[in-house]
């Protein structure tokens, strides 16, 4: 055929959207039949069987009433509050049922008057009949009971005698007329339900039938017309397999008018762009980020060499993560990091960092020429911790899809460290493969400031160089002075609490209240010291590096650092 592929496309699609249409017009009409069946159970019969039901229930009870009230006749002292409580039911359970009728009759009235849905009118009418038979059978069985309850005050046994027979005679008939009306309810409802089954059974065999005569008709017809697009398609599958298996050598020829030509000539060209792909990934294959990638091409950066800049350096880790994979599957392993890694990335990205490598869950990032200003790289990288910290609520609020429960998920945080300083950047690796990265003091300064989260209870330390950087519009807090394991030089720590202009004015007590009592804890007045930190719990309960302090301060009361301390906190671990 030389038709144009998408006329040919449209003719099938046409074809089987007609007889799509027609298997649904068959369905509207079969169902139709079926809906009305289901519709005078759900509206009409099973209300009035339930309704029924409830006049039986409360007949019932009419009887219990009664029953109790001629055992109470028959006693001794008869108990009259407990004979007026009994009548009172009895009268009660009276109203309640006639009203329950009157409300009967009315709904078949409005069955009646239904005249779009077909219903059994004949067993209706008989219903109609038959539901004030009830109510008359009962109004009888209550004037005999109050007949009854009259003689058993003033007549004589021969009276009472008759009128309790009478009694049990009107009871029994209440029995008989209410168990009609079940009876015929009933047959209504299960002979309903039947015809429902047996017009579903039609309806899905119909729909079957129909379905697999369209299904035939659709495949043969698609069959005729895509017939003449199998052996161009062939060629295209063999080349783009060829390509797949390495093969960029190939070149497809296709000897028709339609789009297959177009989409042939189109192929050959991104075989050549493959070819010349293929050695821009032999050379650039490890680099992640695209703007490593393009700096590397435009020959902005060499790719042999290093250079010394400043950057700021980020690294992160998830809290007591190995205790939480050993109660997870591989897979549910991998989708965890994958998600977690994916929402801290964005934001890194988002903020013109750099995502150097993913070790296990930690992440290390950096910014810095020529990807950032120079003037703002430890902005933005504190800007980034604080908007990761943000995105750890989405992250929480996704673990009960992954682990499919809402009640004892484990609990997930994240620790941080930032530094600034200098750092060697370039490509690092073996011939065959490297990476862009930094390496120096400062980065290993970065990874033990996330580590020195631990014994401070805190989320993110940054280094005194990076507060400097940041400059005022973000808030800090000076938690100590600390002497890291790996290094001799004195850093001196800040937690990152926040952007200055949402810092509620709590947490601006707070930090003045905790380097009030950082300043008298490094002059080893520890009384004073002890009330600042004190104070900064009262303003925040669960301020960790506050405690850490008063525990320091109590061992320093009893083993006293000397005179010729600096006030310098050593980390003997990470």
């Amino acid at each position: 055929m030389r038709l144009p592929i998408s006329l040919k496309i449209f003719s099938i699609t046409t074809a089987l959207l007609v007889l799509m249409v027609v298997v649904t017009w068959l369905s509207v009409l079969n169902f139709r039949q079926l809906n009305n069946q289901v519709r005078a159970l759900s509206d009409w019969y099973l209300p009035l069987q339930q309704q029924v039901a409830s006049v039986e229930i409360l007949i019932r009870q009419q009887i219990v009433h009664m029953e109790r009230v001629m055992a109470g006749m028959e006693v001794a002292k008869p108990d009259p509050e407990f004979l007026a409580a009994e009548s009172n039911g009895f009268d009660m359970r009276g109203v309640n049922a006639d009203q329950i009728v009157d409300s009967s009759l009315r709904m078949l009235g409005e069955a009646e008057a239904q005249k779009d849905l077909k219903l059994d009118r004949v067993t209706l009418a008989v219903l109609g009949k038959q539901l004030p038979a009830i109510q008359t059978a009962r109004q009888h069985f209550h004037m005999t009971f109050r007949l009854f309850q009259i003689e058993a005050q003033e007549g004589t046994p021969r009276s009472q005698k008759i009128v309790r027979e009478t009694l049990l005679r009107e009871k029994d008939t209440v029995d008989v007329e209410i168990g009609k009306t079940i009876d015929i309810l009933n047959r209504l409802t299960q002979d309903t339900a039947i015809q429902a089954k047996k017009e579903e059974k039609r309806a899905t065999t119909l729909n079957w039938i129909v379905t697999a005569i369209a299904t035939t008709l659709g495949l043969i017809f698609a069959g005729f017309v895509t017939r003449s697009l199998v052996d161009p398609v062939k060629r295209l599958v063999g080349g783009t397999r060829a390509v797949e298996a390495g093969d960029l050598d190939v070149e497809i020829q296709v000897r028709t008018h339609d789009e297959l030509a177009t989409l042939a000539t189109s192929f050959n060209h991104m075989v050549g762009g493959l070819r010349e792909k293929e050695r821009i990934r032999d050379t650039f294959g490890q680099y992640v980020d695209p703007r490593i990638v393009k700096s590397l091409l435009e020959n902005r950066m060499p790719s042999d060499g290093g250079e010394r800049q400043v950057m700021t350096v980020f690294f992160s880790d998830l809290q007591d993560f190995t205790r939480l994979c050993e109660g997870l599957t591989p897979d549910a392993a991998v989708r965890f990091l994958n998600r977690y890694f994916s929402l801290m990335s964005e934001v890194i990205r988002t903020r013109q960092g750099i995502v150097d490598k993913y070790i296990g869950d930690s992440v290390m990032a950096f910014w810095g020429p020529p990807f950032t200003d120079p003037a703002d790289h430890a902005t933005l990288c504190c800007l980034a911790a604080l908007e990761q910290m943000a995105r750890m609520e989405a992250f929480r609020a996704w673990l009960p899809e992954m682990f499919g429960v809402s009640h004892g998920l484990p609990v997930v945080n994240v620790r941080m460290g930032i530094a600034s300083g200098e750092v060697t950047v370039g490509n690092i690796g073996s011939e065959t493969s490297r990476g862009y990265t930094v390496i120096g003091d400062t980065v290993n300064l970065a990874s033990r400031l996330e580590q020195a989260n631990k014994f401070y209870g805190t989320r993110i330390l940054v280094s005194e160089t990076t507060r400097n950087l940041a400059g005022d519009t973000l808030v800090f807090r000076e938690i100590d002075s600390l002497r890291v394991a790996g290094k001799l030089e004195t850093v001196r720590v800040f937690e990152l609490l926040g952007i200055a202009a949402e810092l509620s004015e709590s947490d601006r007590q707070r930090v003045q209240e905790y380097e009030a009592g950082l300043a008298r804890y490094r002059a080893q007045d520890w009384d004073a010291a002890e009330a600042a930190f004190r104070e900064c719990l009262a303003v925040e309960p669960k301020d960790q590096p506050s405690e850490v302090m008063l525990e320091r301060i109590a061992a320093f009361r009893q083993a006293s650092p000397g005179s010729e301390w600096d006030g310098v906190w050593v980390a003997l671990s990470k």
